[in-house]
């Protein structure tokens, strides 16, 4: 029941924003405000679940990434930037600004977590370490690569265009790892 309920809270947050009620995420359930509220005790409690679930299981996904033996250094940096817009199911550009206007502690935590991810960080540092990554300043370095990446908030861009939002992660990942420019 919890699971379809934060399913439940997504769809209500993707059509109608943040700003519902429990009583229409009920009757978008079709179960009762009570069973609602014996499985959470708020909508708050609701959206803290979503984003520690989201959070935790990427930090899941880079630690098995990280700890994979089969595969290269240059996979594994690959390998975690395809999994850091998997957050997308919930966060987009419009659901943030009104998190920071009506959730402004969750917001912050939310915005925290998507401007820093140490695996990569720590993979990145490993690549430079072992010369397969040129060096560059990794303040500088991560900034760009996270802001890249967080174009996938903006779900109307996506909409808009002929390339799903996967194939813009993967084009992007290709671009930020080899250049822009053929090796001749």
């Amino acid at each position: 029941m919890k699971n379809r309920i934060i399913q439940g809270f997504i769809e209500e947050t993707r059509l109608n924003g943040i700003k519902f009620t429990m009583d229409d995420l009920a009757k978008r359930l079709g179960i009762s405000k009570r069973t609602l509220y014996e499985n959470f005790s708020s909508k708050l409690e609701i959206l803290e679940t979503i984003i520690d679930m989201t959070f935790s299981g990427h930090e899941e996904e880079a630690r098995l990434i990280r700890e994979d033996k089969s595969l290269t250094l240059a996979e594994k940096i690959q390998q975690v930037i395809l999994i850091i817009p998997k957050h997308n199911e919930f966060y987009d550009l419009r659901i943030l600004e009104q998190l920071k206007r009506y959730y402004p502690e969750q917001w912050q935590r939310v915005d925290r977590e998507l401007n820093r991810w140490e695996d990569l960080e720590d993979l990145l540092r490993e690549g430079m370490e072992a010369g397969i990554v040129k060096e560059q300043n990794m303040d500088l370095l991560m900034k760009m690569i996270l802001s890249a990446i967080n174009i996938t908030l903006d779900q109307k861009f996506f909409n808009d265009q002929t390339i799903s939002m996967q194939e813009g992660v993967e084009a992007m990942s290709d671009v930020l790892l080899y250049g822009l420019i053929k090796e001749k």
